[in-house]
């Protein structure tokens, strides 16, 4: 059995990994989040500069984890593509050095592949059919996912504009509450009512696109909302506005989700990605769920962010199914959109007899 080193540098996680057969051996996960947080927001070049810094010392840590060295990989998977650019450059370029160091072959994998492939290592192989939800600063979408590494995946619905963590971030910006705006905002619902303000469910109208995501005129509403208050000069409830929008994006992201599942016969429903670590999306996610009999998978919160295991977890999945290795002048993708959890075309070419 290959043990499949795994890197990953698409935003601002350096994360590292080591999978075996579906089971995950070590990692180790180093952020620049604190650098990023004077600016409100990721600045690419200091997340490149970090990524320089931190890749060899998680390579160490997570071998060390898993007690294991550099002679035990069999192989390396590196995300390259969607992501930063000059992000994703060091991870794919730490990758292709180690692939050729140690003779192994190496894997371009599809980043949002790896945030499905998450949910492996916590609950064994997907059933051939699925719906997957994924939810991160950058992404909004439900998939239609069958074997993940041997089928194209299929898009039943990409946000139209801010994702939903994109949505969470400048969101806290308006409240005053700090970067990043996911946890800040599950910290201060807490001490919210979830039912203060009426916020508005995005695309849910008769004429909506029925699976259709679209977060920006809830980050207006929210922002007219904290303009009236201090145009009325009364004292903002930070908590029920915090608990009142997580609301509006956890009924949002959860009721089309399960429609997804209803129109596609599909009895499982994976929940992934940053925001798939909110507390209020999980337990929303698991009351539908059950209303609805169908079965939920979301992976604990560390697998859930950014990290090496994910896309080492893709990795294995390519070894194990018997796939091509990508071509060694691979580039990086900043923009790719997930169609192939492979990102080469000449990988999902017929081997010639």
């Amino acid at each position: 059995m290959t043990v499949v080193l795994g890197i990953e540098t698409s935003c601002d996680e350096t994360g590292v990994g080591l999978v075996r057969d579906g089971v995950l051996l070590g990692d180790a996960l180093s952020s620049s989040m604190d650098e990023h947080v004077r600016f409100g927001g990721v600045v690419p070049e200091i997340a490149a500069r970090a990524h320089v810094s931190a890749l060899v010392p998680c390579v160490r840590a997570a071998l060390d984890n898993a007690r294991l060295t550099l002679d035990d990989v069999g192989a390396v998977a590196v995300t390259a593509g969607p992501g930063l650019a000059t992000a994703l450059h060091v991870g794919v370029g730490a990758a292709k050095a180690y692939a050729q160091a140690l003779g192994v072959p190496l894997y371009a994998v599809h980043h949002l592949a790896g945030h499905a492939a998450a949910d492996t290592l916590a609950h064994g192989e997907l059933p051939p059919r699925s719906v997957v939800l994924i939810v991160s600063g950058g992404h909004t979408s439900l998939l239609l996912v069958r074997d993940l590494v041997r089928d194209p995946v299929v898009h039943l619905s990409d946000t139209v504009d801010d994702a939903a963590g994109e949505a969470f971030d400048k969101v806290a910006r308006i409240l005053g509450l700090p970067y990043p705006g996911g946890p800040a905002i599950d910290r201060a619902a807490r001490a919210g009512d979830p039912t203060a303000v009426a916020f508005p469910r995005p695309l849910t109208g008769r004429n909506d696109p029925p699976l259709g995501f679209s977060f920006s005129g809830l980050k207006t509403a929210v922002a007219r909302h904290v303009e009236s208050a201090h145009a009325a000069g009364r004292e903002l409830a930070v908590a029920d506005v915090a608990a009142s929008f997580q609301e509006a994006v956890a009924d949002t992201l959860t009721r089309k989700a399960i429609r997804a599942c209803r129109e596609h016969d599909v009895s499982t429903l994976v929940v992934v990605g940053g925001v798939a670590a909110n507390s209020r999306v999980r337990a929303l996610a698991e009351q539908r769920c059950a209303e609805a009999g169908i079965e939920l998978r979301v992976p604990p919160p560390r697998l859930c962010t950014d990290n090496g295991a994910m896309i080492a977890a893709v990795g294995d999945l390519l070894v194990r199914s018997g796939a091509r290795s990508s071509a060694t002048g691979l580039s990086v993708q900043p923009s790719i959109e997930l169609t192939w959890a492979q990102l080469d075309p000449t990988a999902h070419e017929p081997v010639l007899a």
